[in-house]
C-alpha cells in the first residue's frame, strides 16, 4: 500500500480498500462473522504494516495519517476496521514508547510487515473489568522446561479465529505479563460469543480459551513489576476507534442524502432532498461530524508534534458522541426504512454504539477533561 506522509498522503489506496470490503458489510453483519475475504485484503494491502516503522518494513504512519486511514476504512465496514485498529495501535504505541525489547520488537514488526501477521493484545477477562485501570490477571503461566504452560480465558478478542498471534497478558508468579503466543498453538479454544453483540458484530470480538498452552521461553515480550511501566500515555488507541466510529457516522450521513436524493413522494413530485427542513437536518449533522473530525486530526496532530496528550480524551469523547448523534439524525431523516435492512442505517446505528465502551469514558473521563481545565487556571500555573 502506497502511503506517503501527510503533505503527499495517498488515501486512494485505502478507498480501493474500503471499495472492495464495503459489499461483504451487510451480510457479515447478519451472518455475525467477519469474512476471510475482508482479513485476506487487509494482509495483502499490508494495511496492517501502516505504523510499522519504515525501518522494520512498514508504512511508519502518523497517528494523525492513520486517524485519516480509519475514516475511510471505517465507511465501508467498522467491524473490519476495528480489527484493523488493533495491529495499528500497537506499533504505533510501542515504537514510541514499549516494554519490549529491541529484539521482540523487531520480531513482531517483521511479522506483520513481511508475513501479513494479525496481531491483537488479548487481555480482557470476564471478572476483570477495564484493564486500562489495572488488572489482577486470573490467566496466568505456571514454568515447566523450556517455556510455560499457559490457562485463562479472554474475553472481546478482536479478530477472533483469524488472529494469528494472540499477545497475551497474564499473571506471572504475582506480576502482570505479556507473552507471544501463535494462534494455531495445541490447547487455544474459540467459543463465538460475540455474533449477537449490539454493535460491530462482524469483529469477532469473541471469547478464547488457553488450556495448557506451552509458550517457549524467549515468547515472554514483558514483565512489568512496576504499575508505571504499563500506565504510559497512549493516544493511539482512543483516536484510531474513535476514528473508526466516526467513519461509520460518515457512511450513516451518506446513505442519508443519497435517500434523501432518490425519495420523490407521489404527493411531493420531487427529491424531499429540496425540501428546507430536510437541508437543515443535514446541515446540523454534518456540523457535527466536521467538528468532530477536526478535533480528531488536531488531536492526532498535537500528539506527533509535541507529544500533547490534553485534547486526545475530549477529542475521542466529542467523536463518540457526534457520531452517535449523527446516526440519531441520519435514521429520522429517513425515516421508517432506516430501521429495516432496505438500508444499512440500522446497522450503522448499532456500530457506533460502541464507542461508549472504550476508554476513557464516561464521568471519569469528563472529570480527568475538567481537572486539567481546572488546573491551567490556578494562579500558580498562570504565567506573569
Amino acid at each position: 500500500m502506497a502511503v506517503a506522509t501527510r503533505a503527499g498522503f495517498a488515501l486512494d489506496d485505502v478507498r480501493e480498500l474500503a471499495a472492495r470490503i464495503a459489499p461483504r458489510a451487510d451480510a457479515a453483519d447478519r451472518a455475525g462473522r467477519l469474512p476471510a475475504e475482508d482479513v485476506a485484503d487487509l494482509r495483502a494491502s499490508r494495511y496492517l504494516a501502516l505504523s510499522v516503522p519504515r525501518e522494520h518494513g512498514g508504512q511508519g504512519a502518523s497517528l494523525r495519517d492513520c486517524v485519516l486511514t480509519q475514516l475511510e476504512l471505517a465507511q465501508a465496514s467498522g467491524s473490519t476496521a476495528m480489527v484493523a485498529v488493533m495491529p495499528l495501535h500497537l506499533f504505533g504505541a510501542h515504537r514510541e514508547h514499549t516494554a519490549w525489547s529491541d529484539a521482540h520488537f523487531a520480531q513482531l514488526c517483521r511479522l506483520t510487515s513481511e508475513e501479513g501477521a494479525l496481531l491483537n493484545s488479548v487481555a480482557s477477562e470476564p471478572q476483570l473489568g477495564s484493564p486500562s485501570r489495572g488488572a489482577i490477571f486470573r490467566s496466568n503461566a505456571q514454568p515447566v522446561d523450556g517455556g510455560w504452560l499457559v490457562n485463562g480465558h479472554k474475553n472481546w478478542s478482536t479478530g477472533g479465529e483469524h488472529l494469528t498471534h494472540l499477545l497475551v497478558s497474564l499473571d506471572l508468579d504475582g506480576d502482570p505479563a505479556q507473552m507471544l503466543v501463535p494462534n494455531d498453538a495445541p490447547g487455544i479454544c474459540w467459543e463465538p460469543t460475540w455474533r449477537d453483540a449490539l454493535s460491530l458484530r462482524a469483529s469477532d470480538s469473541d471469547d478464547v480459551y488457553l488450556r495448557d498452552v506451552f509458550v517457549p521461553g524467549d515468547h515472554l515480550l514483558a514483565r512489568f513489576d512496576d504499575s508505571s511501566q504499563r500506565n504510559r500515555p497512549n493516544p493511539w488507541f482512543p483516536l484510531l476507534t474513535a476514528a473508526t466510529y466516526l467513519g461509520v457516522a460518515i457512511a450513516a450521513r451518506d446513505a442519508a442524502i443519497r435517500f434523501a436524493l432518490e425519495r420523490v413522494p407521489t404527493a411531493l413530485g420531487k427529491p424531499i432532498a429540496s425540501l428546507p427542513g430536510i437541508q437543515r437536518q443535514i446541515g446540523e449533522l454534518d456540523v457535527e461530524l466536521q467538528a468532530a473530525r477536526v478535533m480528531l486530526l488536531e488531536a492526532a496532530r498535537n500528539w506527533d508534534e509535541g507529544r500533547d496528550m490534553s485534547t486526545v480524551a475530549p477529542a475521542k469523547l466529542f467523536a463518540n458522541d457526534m457520531a452517535i448523534r449523527a446516526t440519531d439524525r441520519a435514521m429520522r431523516i429517513v425515516g421508517g426504512q432506516a430501521i429495516t435492512h432496505a438500508l444499512p442505517l440500522e446497522r450503522y446505528y448499532r456500530d457506533v454504539r460502541g464507542g461508549l465502551t472504550h476508554p476513557p469514558s464516561g464521568d471519569l473521563a469528563l472529570q480527568a477533561i475538567g481537572r486539567n481545565a481546572i488546573e491551567g487556571l490556578k494562579p500558580d500555573s498562570i504565567s506573569p
